[in-house]
């Protein structure tokens, strides 16, 4: 099966991570943040000097059914030390002793569903529609799994899946066990690969799975679109659980040896990267440790997730936290450029054809944080209809913002965009697309949900 899709645009971002892993070196001390993206564990469960063993709940997050923060490796706890995180001092790697959640025999989905939370495992699952964590209780209406990342930069799904097919093939068996009738949907890029070829191979006999293929094309892979392309619209009745590699890779440590999943495969990359790689990481590994002689260009802003999406570290952060899957750095000039305006742009890429580079053979594009000139009034250019997904008209979403007419922003379907930040990569006026969108759902949001409350 493969999805119809409109629109799109890969971004040719310098600092492309390869495909090798490499592993960080054992750190002295962690720092393990209380908030990423989706969570706040705000309920701490550790005292200060206390030991801890590998895979030990530190804290959880009331909100979101209890996920656990866990402790990647043995040592003791200091609180308040960093502010907002949980730090680990004097840390070594133990040996990891299986975690026993429920009876030893206990085989039901209420025992294993209870095994991925408390292993760390339920951390990886999105619901498809609203990107929040999906009830562990719930029935979903489908499963689906995607092996692509295409935004610049994840971590590639080739470099989580070599020499690990078995147990990506065994994580998807747990993950049909958990479900009665539901289809378990796995979405793969359309490319010719030995990787790609053993995954079919592999794969395509499994009578529960329905291979879906998408173009190797941003952001084709965002949950939202996938859902919509496969007729799963939202139902907050009937979520979509959703999940990528490296969640079926957890799911399969959690149910097959009981173990805590606290080491994950993180992106490193970005045009100001020295050396754009893989890195087996844990949470709460030092920021400092990672970026110490790994940048080319300096100062450079550090970015959590990908160039498009994701959101700028700040100095108060130290370590990883519990979700992220990447760092993009990009250098940040603090100079304006003299005469910026009157240069031919040769070594400018842009998606419109204005720039002396448009003869030159495509190639990375060495992105800064520069604006590169002002922000302009919308010209009507059309750049951002012709690269959206969603398949709205940005441009006018963008004048009847302006205008204060929220009424037809809705009208127009504000609620079909998934945030992929294209409108703003390809925008000449440097308008703030995506932001200006992302806050008019949330004002919308609010207004339905005051217009559904009941009277006093």
């Amino acid at each position: 099966m493969r999805l119809r899709t409109k629109g799109g645009y890969n971004v040719p971002l310098a600092g492309k991570p390869t495909g090798e892993i490499r592993a960080l070196p054992e750190p002295d001390a962690l720092y393990l943040p209380l908030t990423s993206r989706r969570f706040a564990f705000t309920q701490t469960v550790v005292e200060d000097g206390a030991e801890v063993a590998p895979g030990e709940v530190l804290a959880t997050d009331p909100a979101n059914f209890d996920v656990p923060l866990l402790a990647p490796r043995a040592g003791t706890v200091r609180l308040g030390t960093v502010e907002n995180h949980i730090t680990l001092e004097n840390t070594r790697r133990e040996m990891e002793r299986p975690v026993q959640v429920g009876t030893p025999d206990g085989h039901s989905i209420e025992v294993k569903r209870r095994r991925l939370v408390r292993l760390g495992a339920w951390q990886f699952f999105e619901d498809a529609n609203t990107g929040r964590l999906p009830d562990p209780s719930g029935v979903p209406r489908a499963v689906v799994v995607s092996t692509a990342r295409l935004e610049p930069f994840g971590p590639r799904g080739d470099a989580q899946l070599a020499g690990r097919l078995d147990a990506f093939e065994r994580g998807l068996e747990h993950l049909q066990s958990l479900l009665e009738y539901q289809p378990i949907y796995l979405v793969v890029p359309d490319v010719q690969s030995p990787l790609a070829r053993e995954v079919h191979e592999s794969l395509r006999g499994l009578a529960y799975l329905r291979i879906v293929t998408i173009p190797l094309r941003y952001p084709f892979d965002h949950f939202a679109l996938l859902a919509r392309g496969l007729g799963l619209e939202a139902d907050p009745s009937r979520p979509v659980w959703a999940l990528r590699t490296e969640g079926v890779l957890a799911v399969d440590r959690a149910l097959t040896a009981c173990r805590a999943c606290t080491e994950r495969i993180i992106s490193f990359g970005g045009p100001a990267a020295r050396e754009p790689a893989h890195l087996s990481a844990v949470a709460g590994y030092p920021l400092e440790d990672i970026l110490a002689g790994a940048l080319s260009e300096e100062p450079a802003r550090i970015i959590n997730g990908g160039a498009l999406t994701g959101e700028t570290i700040g100095e108060a952060q130290k370590g990883l936290d519990a979700e992220c899957a990447g760092l993009t750095v990009l250098a940040e000039p603090r100079r304006r450029e003299l005469f910026a305006f009157l240069r031919p742009g040769w070594t400018r890429r842009s998606y419109s054809v204005c720039f002396l580079s448009a003869l030159r053979r495509a190639g990375p594009e060495p992105l800064t944080t520069a604006l590169r000139g002002e922000k302009r009034a919308c010209i009507a250019c059309g750049f951002c209809e012709e690269v959206c997904p969603a398949r709205i008209m940005p441009h006018l979403i963008h004048k009847y913002l302006y205008s204060g007419a929220l009424d037809d922003v809705e009208r127009l379907g504000v609620d079909l965009c998934v945030g992929c930040g294209l409108c703003s990569y390809v925008c000449p006026s440097k308008i703030e697309l995506r932001e200006e969108f992302l806050e008019a759902q949330e004002q919308l949001a609010e207004e339905r949900q005051h217009a559904e409350e009941p009277l006093a």
